[in-house]
């Protein structure tokens, strides 16, 4: 029996066992060998205080045993956001986000399968791109290969402090004229800006939006006292004779 012939046979025998994909064998040999080694936290995070596993610990300890299984990892990047922000010393700080697929290919037969992971990390020249794609491959291969892992590793061995978000001068100009008005108005006015900016408002700047209610309780009050003045004495008294 020819080839062409066995060819055709095979697409109709449906009901034959089909060959497992040989790269789940590999990430299978993988994970066996590192199960074994391990990796220890031998990085320290000098302003928290913890210790971790860095990307170069991962990549000495899976590149022996990636070879030896046959298996590449391969990655794609689809998505990059960038975002600027200021540190409390007013330094500026690049926040990178990357979302990130992994290819593990078995070099024997071809087979793959994909995993996407989303990498983050900090930087203030440019290096953050750099460390988010670390982050990425680590905690992707920590996911694959079950590499043990406890308390919260970090893609970088610093810690960055954020200064709070500004929020925009024309919003607090609309919470003081609405609090001028009282409560009511300023209870309208918190209303109309977004979740973001309330959330930020009452997170980092308390202080300043206690003041503006303050203003709106007080006011209230003098328009009340107002209003009673403007309306003179009851209905029906006599105005006190003249001494």
């Amino acid at each position: 029996m020819n080839a062409q012939v066995k060819s055709r046979e095979a697409e109709w025998n449906l009901d034959a066992p089909r060959a497992t994909p040989k790269v789940y064998s590999a990430i299978a040999k993988v994970m066996g060998e590192i199960g074994k080694a391990g990796i220890g936290k031998t990085r320290k995070n000098t302003q928290q205080g913890y210790n971790f596993r860095g990307i170069d610990d991962v990549y000495n300890a899976l590149s022996g045993f990636l070879s030896a299984a046959g298996l590449c990892i391969l990655p794609r990047v689809l998505h990059r956001e960038v975002t600027e922000r200021t540190t409390q010393k007013g330094g500026v700080l690049f926040y990178v986000v990357l979302d990130v697929e992994f290819d593990l290919i078995c070099a024997e037969d071809g087979s793959k399968h994909t995993v996407r992971v989303v990498g983050e990390a900090m930087d203030s020249a440019d290096k953050a791109t750099n460390k988010a794609m670390s982050a990425a491959y680590k905690y992707a291969c920590m996911e694959v290969f079950c590499i043990p892992t406890e308390g919260d590793n970090d893609a970088d061995a610093t810690t960055h402090e954020i200064a709070p978000q500004p929020v925009s001068e024309d919003v607090w100009i609309v919470l003081t004229d609405a609090a001028s008005e009282g409560e009511q108005a300023l209870r309208a006015a918190w209303k109309g800006i977004s979740a973001e900016t309330r959330n930020t408002i009452t997170t980092a700047h308390s202080g300043r939006w206690e003041t503006i209610k303050a203003s709106a309780r007080k006011d209230a009050a003098c328009n009340t006292q107002s209003l009673t003045t403007r309306k003179g004495p009851p209905s029906g008294s006599r105005p006190a004779a003249d001494v």
